[in-house]
């Protein structure tokens, strides 16, 4: 009996130390949400540097070279943009958070005079708590005071493009050894869904970037390089990218004419049924589609929980979460067959 109660004793000491130890986990990894983020965020830009080092390594360059040459064509692209647009970008980006304001106010003050008593200033975003709207409007106020983090994801995503095997590898121990095999399948696929998402969405993101600056330069809208690149790096934020960038051109085009704000309100309708009726199905016929309601919550969600940052990466978490859930969960503890997105696609060949 002695014996018995004794192991009793020490299973349950041991359960509630297992307990212990889970909670505290769950809270460490809750006060560094924000580190894990950019972690996943170092993911994503590595991702990035390993599909174009793949297309060099087709041409039969070394894998080391390619993932050199890969980071040095990206920071050439953005460094020459810079180089010729850089003065013109600058300019017009500061005449923008000039007129906005003004034209916040001119459209106030147009309103009354058509005996609409709408009092603008109440509409700020910022009283919405933390709702994805709120998010959204610090998302924009934080694009100028994230250049340390940038800096920090580019540089993590530049480390693990270079030994993607090495952490993939010490992801993978994390779990029994048994499981190991089926993880590092849910990890491979998950990467060839995310390159593909990445790459249809860079390609959005070019497309609206540049109909937004010709449509808004054929207006007259002013600052129209400045919107433009607005629009296309929000297009990398799903249904919320594209209703914050078209608000700054808006309200500068009605405070210019009433007239000229309808057309451009008309031009960024049009530019978002392009995308919504021909860009996004030739894209996803080859890409990862995710239900919209899945990502619309995602958003909502990663908004609450990680603020500004968290909206920019959901959506590709979204991706990996949804294809891990596919992979491990409806596939293999469900035992029911699922199509798994970019299943059929040839894994590109490490750079290291």
């Amino acid at each position: 009996m002695e014996q018995r109660r004794g192991l009793s004793e020490a299973q349950f000491i041991r359960r509630v130390l297992i307990v212990i130890a889970l909670v505290a986990l769950t809270l460490l990894l809750w006060a560094l949400r924000d580190v894990l983020l950019m972690v996943f965020g170092a993911v994503v830009v590595s991702t990035l540097f390993l599909s174009l080092a793949a297309q060099f390594q087709r041409l039969r360059v070394p894998p080391g070279l390619a993932l050199a040459l890969s980071v040095l064509t990206i920071f050439t692209i953005v460094g020459g943009a810079m180089a010729l647009f850089g003065a013109q970008l600058t300019a017009q980006t500061t005449s923008l958070s000039e007129a906005v304001p003004k034209a916040w106010e001119a459209l106030q003050v147009r309103l009354e005079s058509w005996g609409v008593p709408i009092d603008l200033a109440q509409l700020k975003l910022g009283g919405a708590g933390s709702g994805l709207a709120a998010s959204a409007g610090q998302f924009v106020m934080s694009l100028g005071s994230g250049l340390a983090n940038v800096l920090l994801i580019i540089v993590g995503g530049i480390f693990i493009a270079a030994s993607p095997r090495f952490y993939a590898t010490g992801a993978v121990k994390l779990v029994p050894d048994t499981k190991r095999g089926l993880m590092t399948e849910a990890l491979a696929d998950s990467g060839k869904a995310l390159r593909l998402w990445l790459k249809a969405q860079l390609v959005a993101m070019v497309l609206i970037g540049t109909l937004t600056g010709l449509g808004l330069w054929m207006l007259g809208v002013p600052s129209a390089l400045a919107l433009a690149l607005l629009a296309g790096l929000l297009e990398f934020v799903p249904y919320v990218g594209p209703i914050i960038a078209a608000i700054p051109a808006v309200l500068i085009a009605f405070a210019i004419d009433p007239q000229l704000g309808l057309w451009t309100v008309l031009l960024y309708v049009l530019i978002q049924n392009i995308e919504g009726y021909a860009v996004q199905p030739l894209i996803q016929s080859w890409a990862v589609e995710v239900p919209g309601a899945v990502l619309l919550f995602a958003l909502l969600a990663c908004g609450g929980l990680f603020g500004p940052l968290g909206i920019v990466f959901a959506a590709p978490l979204t991706v990996v979460v949804y294809v891990l859930i596919k992979r491990l969960y409806v596939r293999e503890a469900l035992d029911t067959p699922t199509p798994i997105p970019g299943e059929d696609q040839p894994e590109p060949a490490p750079a290291a």
